[in-house]
């Protein structure tokens, strides 16, 4: 009986939404009723404008999987046919001839390690500017930013130098450096924004309970900016994967180069053949698509919080 009396409120609040559904539903139909007709048809351009927008950006990415899956011989016979045959051999010709397993283990040394630098002191630091009060914090957070404001090709060239005399230049950790470096202006200034919006309250009974202000972070604070987190992730992760420019120049040699420079490295000083060269971008995109369709809700919840709160 007690299990009957609790879900009485439950089933009720059930029925309560499941009506302002159904109103809310209608309300949006009649509000469709009474549009206009050049209402209507300014909203039906929008949508085909929207689709063929759509087709646009997918129209090559289809293109490129279909070439991918073809053999060779109806590569060259009918190259814009979708879909006219399955082959798996231009991804094998791709992994073993082009040595793309080198190239992924290379990209995953590098990305992994600068995406959880990025994640760790930008974090740090976007709540040391926004709730620890010390002197100099405005002028140390817009020296910080102003990473933003000057490009990579002002100081890419004495970065060289400055790597080949620190014993850096052709490491992984050398180019971890230059890619968690390049990546934290944005950083801090994103999870900046996330703290500064968080409640005074909460950390002032944090310490009246006693807490230190690593708790206060780690216990208080960190949990509630998961979301900025999650998104900042995801778009370092990007950005560190694609990335082309730091690999080919901070190592030189070839050996560390990951699956972008890898991908040049491909198609230069030999007969490009179409179809291991779509096998070789679809490797190349496959774990930045992947990563971003498990983490989509999270990117999507991060950044309209963060362009909301900053």
């Amino acid at each position: 009986m007690t299990q009957i009396t609790d879900r009485g409120p439950v089933v009720g609040a059930e029925a309560q939404q499941v009506d302002l559904a159904r109103g809310y539903s209608a309300q949006q139909q009649r509000q469709l009723h009474r549009m206009s007709p050049r209402r209507r048809a300014g909203l039906a351009l929008q949508h085909v404008v929207l689709a063929a927008l759509s087709l646009l950006w997918l129209g090559p990415v289809v293109l490129i999987v279909s070439t991918s899956l073809k053999t060779t011989q109806d590569v060259r016979v009918n190259p814009f046919g979708l879909f006219s045959s399955f082959s798996l051999e231009n991804f094998s010709k791709a992994w073993v001839g082009g040595q793309f397993n080198d190239y992924v283990l290379n990209s995953i040394l590098l990305t992994l390690p600068s995406t959880a630098l990025i994640l760790v002191l930008s974090t740090m630091g976007g709540y040391a500017f926004a709730r620890l009060p010390f002197p100099g914090r405005s002028v140390a957070f817009y020296t910080v930013i102003l990473g933003l404001l000057v490009p990579f090709f002002a100081f890419m060239i004495p970065l060289y130098f400055q790597l080949r005399s620190m014993g850096l230049l052709d490491t992984l950790v050398g180019v971890d450096l230059v890619l968690t470096v390049t990546g934290l202006p944005f950083g801090v200034f994103f999870m900046r924004a996330f703290f500064l919006d968080l409640p005074v309250e909460l950390e002032q009974s944090a310490r009246v309970d006693g807490a230190s202000e690593w708790q206060i972070f780690w216990r208080v604070m960190l949990p509630l900016v998961r979301s900025g987190i999650s998104a900042l992730g995801v778009f370092s992760f990007i950005q560190t994967w694609n990335n082309f420019l730091v690999p080919v120049l901070y190592l030189p040699g070839g050996e560390l180069r990951p699956l972008t420079t890898g991908l040049f490295t491909f198609i230069s000083g030999r007969q490009v053949d179409i179809g291991p060269l779509a096998a070789a971008c679809i490797i190349t995109m496959v774990p930045v698509v992947a990563v971003f369709l498990v983490m989509q809700r999270q990117v999507a919840q991060g950044f309209i919080s963060g362009a909301v709160k900053g």
